[in-house]
């Protein structure tokens, strides 16, 4: 394996890059002989694009779970059942382990953990003498009384950060929707209630929350002096950190019934079928998993899986203690859809939800054209 090169890809964020690259140091301390090189796109790409593309060019990919029916139907990745080994089965929080593993086979690791939580501007919320809400009714009124000071709330609604809020409102109000299309979609009722919950947050809210996805959420909230509190978004551990204009606070979602139901998010390691050096990539993958790694990972901006580096004060002190303020939410998240031709529903589905919340499309006629999507069960290409 002398002089060998593995490629990977992730996603353009300092909490996804700015880890892998860092610590490749740590790495090739380890396996002298393998060299890793990173690159990224956009965080769009990574909702989207096809992981049997990707395995054609790199090495090593980042992903979301939902592709893992796509990944098991096609085969593009190498299963990693042995990189997990049986004392590291409790060592990732909430389901982020369980989410990859699909079809009977593990096919990728998880290197960073996220769900739907609450972020806050701890100086609006002081200005407005209020603590984070932690039930809906208490997010309203400070909705209301944060207008009548001049401030707002806010939210990151673009296309699927649409659905993964109304996802999170279905499961929260006590019924999933489903992880099969040959059965209904949603629970008409609960699904009425979570997209009027939606319509009555978006009036407290600047109209750019339909412009916003998560990572322009949070970049809005830093950089604008209006925006006091987030109910919902993919939380990113490093806008709590001390370099940020304005550092976040992050909070347990507050649902309408609780912390309970928020949408796991967060990313896995998988390694392409097609890779010339499956071994090298599995010592990565290893290596990535490790206890040394994400701590690692954690130090350079990123947001690991482990549990243990979740609990741990010093990394909690980086980062304005997210990881203590949020863990009820992520140990109760649920698992989305992974059937293949899921993605293809959640990019739809997910721009049919904003259009109803800009007003132009009604609650009957979205719910009839979610159930439509969600039945042809739309393979991936």
């Amino acid at each position: 394996m002398e002089g060998l090169r593995l490629r990977g890809i992730t996603w353009e964020h300092r909490r996804a890059i700015d880890p892998l690259v860092r610590t490749l140091g740590l790495f090739g301390s380890q396996h002298p002989t393998i060299e890793v090189e990173w690159t990224c796109r956009p965080l769009s790409g990574f909702e989207f694009t096809s992981v049997a593309e990707l395995a054609k060019v790199y090495d090593l990919i980042i992903l979301d779970h939902p592709f893992a029916g796509a990944i098991a139907e096609s085969s593009c990745l190498i299963p990693l059942d042995d990189i997990i080994g049986a004392d590291q089965q409790d060592a990732f929080v909430g389901s982020s382990l369980e989410s990859y593993r699909y079809a009977g086979r593990l096919w990728a690791i998880p290197v960073d953990a996220a769900c739907q939580v609450a972020v806050s501007r701890p100086d609006l919320m002081a200005k407005l003498d209020r603590q984070a809400p932690t039930g809906w009714d208490q997010v309203l009124e400070l909705g209301q009384k944060a207008t009548r000071s001049g401030q707002q709330l806010a939210i990151g609604l673009r296309g699927v950060h649409s659905l993964m809020t109304f996802l999170t409102l279905c499961a929260n109000l006590g019924s999933t929707c489903s992880l099969d299309p040959h059965q209904a979609f949603a629970d008409p009722v609960v699904a009425r209630r979570a997209l009027a919950l939606m319509r009555e947050l978006v009036s407290l809210c600047p109209r750019e929350c339909l412009d916003w996805d998560s990572i322009g959420l949070h970049e809005a909230m830093v950089a604008r002096d209006d925006l006091a509190f987030c109910p919902a978004v993919y939380g990113y551990a490093p806008y709590a950190e001390q370099d940020v204009r304005h550092p976040l606070r992050f909070h347990n979602f507050p649902g309408p019934a609780g912390h309970h139901g928020s949408t796991l998010g967060g990313t896995g390691l998988g390694i392409s079928a097609k890779s010339k050096y499956p071994e090298a990539a599995k010592a990565y993958a290893r290596f990535a998993a490790s206890r040394k790694a994400q701590f690692a990972f954690a130090r350079h901006h990123g947001q690991p899986a482990m549990r243990e580096v979740w609990d741990d004060s010093d990394i909690n002190s980086l980062y304005g203690n997210c990881y203590f303020a949020t863990r009820s939410t992520i140990e109760q998240s649920w698992i989305r859809p992974r059937y293949n031709g899921y993605i293809r529903f959640q990019e739809k589905a997910g721009s049919l939800v904003e259009t109803h919340l800009r007003g132009s499309l009604s609650e009957k006629l979205l719910l009839d054209k979610l159930q439509r999507l969600h039945a042809k069960g739309i393979k991936s290409k």
